[in-house]
């Protein structure tokens, strides 16, 4: 059997998320539909994450094990073939057999995209969270230096459905960028994994900082606090992207 690495691009908006439902239409489901179709058998699709309904992806990894010997610089173009527009596998190869691609994954980096403007756009309106209100970008980026390090992170953690798997709420941020480019500001965050909807309760909070609502004193208390009432609400899907997945 051979297995097979995906990396994968999706716009989620259209998704309820990666996770295969019973009745809802998902990247994870849809993708596995089109593999199967050019393998001619049935395979197991996992996934390095679960990306949550509206949520995008520029570089999910997935892997499934398949006796089919399509060669592989020929399989991404083919499972394409098979795909909506809104989904594409930008690389395929072969791995060893003991690759997982959620278990061997060491961290995972996501980017949420603010537009910091009164004016909402057009083009880019899928991918973005409209923020209008005036930000102080210093106090943002100080206030990101305060949760970088291993912590526990339940004042981020939103109730999940799937609570058997997040019962340590330790996680390790390696890295919290936090960048203006014009009208966008963008939250670019690293770490070994994440929480249910830990990145949006982060950025909900840092806006927060940075509209002046609360402090960096008041910030640092909140992330010790432990307890999700303290912190601020979690921003939209659409602005969340995985960009990658580290091995």
């Amino acid at each position: 059997m051979n297995n097979i690495k995906l990396v994968i691009e999706y716009d989620g908006t259209n998704y309820a998320g990666w996770q295969k439902q019973k009745k809802d239409k998902t990247v994870q489901e849809t993708l596995k539909r089109a593999i199967e179709s050019v393998v001619n058998e049935e395979v197991k699709l996992i996934g390095a994450g679960r990306t949550d309904s509206g949520v995008h992806a520029r570089g999910q990894v997935a892997n499934f094990k398949t006796s089919a010997t399509i060669p592989t610089t020929k399989l991404a173009q083919a499972i394409n073939f098979h795909l909506p527009r809104d989904i594409a596998v930008r690389s395929a190869r072969r791995v060893s057999k003991g690759f997982h691609s959620q278990y061997s994954a060491k961290s995972k980096i996501y980017r949420y995209t603010v537009l910091n403007h009164t004016v909402r756009n057009a083009i880019n309106r899928n991918i973005c969270y409209q923020y209008c209100a005036p930000l102080n970008i210093e106090k943002i980026q100080q206030a990101s230096k305060i949760i970088i390090g291993r912590h526990d992170f339940s004042t981020f953690k939103s109730k999940s459905r799937s609570e058997k798997e997040e019962k340590d709420p330790v996680r390790t941020i390696k890295m919290l960028e936090v960048v203006k480019k014009g009208r966008y500001i963008l939250f670019t965050i690293e770490a070994d994994g994440f929480l249910y909807k830990m990145v949006r309760a982060i950025v909900g909070t840092l806006l927060e900082v940075g509209r002046r609502k609360m402090s960096l004193e008041e910030f640092d208390r909140v992330v010790k606090a432990k307890n999700r009432s303290c912190a601020g609400v979690s921003v939209p899907a659409s602005g969340l992207c995985l960009l990658r997945v580290k091995y």
